[in-house]
């Protein structure tokens, strides 16, 4: 670990991604975002926690502790939209998910600076994935990557109503074989909760990018809605958000979560 990028090894042909726990925010930053809070507020609370019994199971994870808010790696690095015609964040993001304006007037970061940060920590991340992809391809006929992501149930400006607990992106089969897709809907579909493939999220540049069914290397995304592991406040302030993991509701969702990875990790040996 280096500071903001962890990378734990495992031998299992499976890579559990992280974009998105992180809430670091440099320090030259701190006084150009109109709240600190605010910049940290869209995290994926506690993914990197509730994800931490895979290495139990052999499994790489590869973690940003720094906050989307600075950069999402889990973008186009080109900018490119990965949801045409929907709401949603750059590279870089200058809104949150509500929309609101992250910066001060003026103090937005302009296309050098989005460059730097891309080259300081995007280009970084993507190292380490492509890394651990090709040593773990060097030992197994298939891998998964896995992208590891969770949203609160309700975002207006990015989906109508509630969204589903279990939330798998394939990009409509593309980066996956269909037995592997099939395994992880099985899972989900297991645990009686709400599920949807390749729905409003149908996988992020990661899954997308990595996903090439046919060099061996396999691609799911799974964005969980948060009710799944804590209670979702009424509203969303400082002394509400974030709030604590639930731990029944945690422990619902680990189990079926390690169901899913470990028919993830079984689909490999298949």
């Amino acid at each position: 670990m280096n500071g903001w990028l962890s990378v734990q090894r495992g031998e299992a042909p499976l890579i559990i991604a992280i974009p998105h726990a992180g809430t670091m925010l440099p320090d030259e930053l701190l006084g150009r975002f109109v709240s600190p809070w605010q910049a940290r507020k869209d995290a994926d609370w506690w993914v990197d926690k509730f994800y931490a019994f895979a290495t139990g199971l052999g499994a790489t994870i590869v973690a940003t502790a720094v906050s989307r808010s600075v950069i999402d790696v889990n973008r186009d690095p080109g900018g490119v939209s990965l949801y045409p015609g929907q709401a949603t964040t750059e590279l870089c993001p200058t809104t949150d998910f509500d929309g609101n304006l992250l910066y001060h007037d003026g103090q937005a970061p302009d296309p050098s600076e989005v460059a730097e940060r891309r080259a300081r920590y995007f280009d970084p991340y993507h190292a380490a994935l492509v890394e651990e992809l090709y040593r773990l391809r060097s030992a197994h006929n298939r891998v998964v990557l896995y992208d590891a992501h969770s949203i609160r149930s309700h975002v207006p400006r990015l989906f109508a109503g509630s969204l589903p607990v279990f939330n798998i992106g394939t990009n409509n089969g593309e980066t996956c074989a269909a037995e592997l897709e099939a395994a992880v809907v099985a899972a989900c579909a297991a645990s009686g909760s709400p599920n949807v493939l390749n729905g409003r999220f149908r996988g992020g540049w990661t899954t997308r990018h990595y996903g090439q069914p046919e060099t061996g290397i396999h691609a799911v995304q799974m964005e969980l809605a948060m009710r799944s592991y804590l209670i979702e406040p009424a509203t969303f302030t400082p002394k509400t958000w974030p709030a604590p993991l639930e731990r029944t509701r945690t422990a619902e969702t680990v189990r079926t979560l390690s169901s899913v990875l470990n028919a993830c990790i079984d689909w490999t040996c298949a």
